[in-house]
């Protein structure tokens, strides 16, 4: 089963993606955060195989939340979606390891196909990162 955790500041973002996750085989939604502080408080305690992670939100940003997931050596996979799709973000987003990178406007199916791919290789329990 791979476990979910969304960090997305914008409800309707957040409400799509627990809805169209929910339709996947082999994934469950383990929480959510609306801010990248809630997000570094949650993700330690329920150690998500999968991170959909927005960039720009109060508080902490995405690449606060990437960094401290790369400084405590978490397993975790992380799939940046963003309004924020600039080349320097995509640039920067590569440089600290993050292997997915959707735009949230044009590149949104892509992320739900991205996240179908990873349940459909996640073995029953998901312990690696992906």
């Amino acid at each position: 089963m791979l476990k979910v955790f969304i960090v997305e500041d914008s409800f309707i973002i957040q409400d799509r993606l627990i809805k169209m996750i929910s339709l996947i085989n082999n994934t469950k939604v383990v929480g959510f955060a609306n801010d990248g502080v809630e997000a570094l408080a949650a993700i330690p305690k329920l150690m998500p195989d999968l991170l959909i992670l927005d960039l720009c939100m109060p508080k902490a940003n995405g690449f606060d939340v990437i960094k401290n997931i790369k400084d405590n050596n978490l397993l975790t996979t992380v799939l940046v979606l963003t309004n924020f799709a600039t080349m320097t973000e995509r640039k920067l987003c590569m440089q600290l390891g993050i292997k997915y990178f959707f735009d949230k406007t044009t590149e949104f199916e892509q992320a739900i196909e991205a996240i179908e791919t990873l349940a459909s290789v996640c073995p029953a329990e998901c312990s690696e990162e992906l």
